[in-house]
């Protein structure tokens, strides 16, 4: 039964970390990487790690993809600012 157990989480971490890596997204990216850092967390647990899970769902599961998409959505709210702002007209018209 453990056997069974260790397998099917070893497979869930390669499937969710393979549509990790495939996904295109920064957003689905970042939830999907969420979801590997639970499905991580469940193969350290299989493993007899309970505090290394628990470090896992913590850090790996909730505050990495909760940076994630807070740097991406300032990113993405600079990338439509820039263009209207001083900078922007700055560097087309090449002024000071």
């Amino acid at each position: 039964m453990t056997e069974a157990v260790f397998v099917v989480a070893l497979l869930l971490v390669a499937a969710s970390a393979t549509a990790a890596v495939a996904v295109r997204d920064p957003v689905r990216q970042s939830l999907v990487l969420a979801v590997l850092g639970v499905v991580l967390a469940v193969l350290f647990t299989v493993l007899h790690a309970p505090d290394v899970g628990l470090s896992q769902l913590a850090v790996g599961s909730a505050l990495t993809p909760l940076l994630l998409l807070l740097t991406v959505r300032k990113v993405r709210r600079r990338g439509q600012r820039a263009p209207d702002g001083p900078a922007g007209r700055r560097g087309r018209e090449g002024g000071p």
